[in-house]
């Protein structure tokens, strides 16, 4: 077998193995997930899951990234050419939530990683960038504290998600309540 085709069936093992996991976690969320149930629902065997992954914590920051990856790249497909403001912020929210609502096992993600010490500084990190990049958003919109103010949207956004995947889906209230933390 060719190192090409093998490199081809272990990145469709390890996607499947994710997937596994976003589906374990809409059912069992984050703390309930075990490497036995993961190899199971994935139909592969528990050495497989270690030749992709050291261990449950790698296995758990893998399904963070994997998300937040996925995610991020439809916001900046969403927002390019956009003027920095309350437009793009919106733009960027609402392809955020409607992410969040597109995917299995978010609600896990977003509720229980941030007490999982695998999933804490990549959280920490990924929160970092979002400032760095909507801080000019804020700036542009004249207000005085731009950072400050990209930090608690941040937060904001991803209460939102929250409230809507609690809620079973998009929740036009939500989103309006939203968009009033910015009014110009």
């Amino acid at each position: 077998m060719s190192t090409g085709i093998r490199q081809q069936r272990a990145a469709a093992t390890r996607r499947q193995l994710i997937a596994a996991g976003l589906t374990l976690a809409e059912r069992t969320g984050l703390a309930g997930m075990s490497v036995n149930l993961i190899v199971t629902e994935a139909g592969v065997a528990k050495g497989t899951f270690f030749h992709h992954f050291r261990d449950r914590s790698e296995f758990l920051l893998a399904l963070h990234t994997e998300f937040h990856d996925r995610t991020f790249a439809e916001i900046a497909e969403t927002i390019a050419g956009m003027a920095p403001g309350r437009d793009r912020l919106l733009a960027a929210a609402n392809a955020y939530l409607d992410q969040c609502l597109s995917h299995r096992g978010v609600r896990a993600l977003l509720l229980e990683a941030r007490v999982e010490p695998a999933i804490i500084e990549a959280i920490a990190s990924r929160n970092k960038l979002v400032i760095q990049q909507t801080s000019p958003d804020f700036t542009a919109m004249g207000w005085a504290h731009p950072g400050p103010s990209a930090a608690m949207w941040n937060s904001a956004v991803v209460e939102a998600a929250i409230l809507e995947l609690g809620a079973g889906g998009h929740r036009p209230e939500i989103r309006a309540a939203l968009a009033q933390f910015l009014h110009e």
